[in-house]
């Protein structure tokens, strides 16, 4: 996240079914619109199951740039466990 931050991503970016909202201007944006600068997955050191995504992502609306941490894999919220697919694919192109 500090290297994140050091590149000017000072916002947090906040999951919804569907969309994804930029806390610096509020607005939602459908996850097709999303532009994944950088990502980040991580496991756990003692359980492999145990993952995180870090995702720096910039907002279409007002061009500020955020990030998203979230769990991934088996321990991620299954109402975002779709959204984070879908970003992290976008981030992987």
């Amino acid at each position: 996240m500090a290297l994140l931050q050091a590149e000017g991503y000072t916002t947090d970016v906040v999951l919804e079914p569907g969309f994804y909202v930029c806390t610096g201007c509020t607005q939602r944006s459908p996850l097709s619109d999303a532009r994944v600068d950088h990502l980040f997955r991580f496991e756990g050191e003692s359980d492999p199951a145990d993952e995180m995504i870090v995702l720096g992502l910039a907002c279409p609306q007002c061009n500020q740039r955020g990030i998203l941490v979230s769990a991934f894999g088996p321990a991620a919220d299954p109402e975002h466990a779709e959204a984070l697919r879908v970003l992290a694919e976008r981030g992987t192109r």
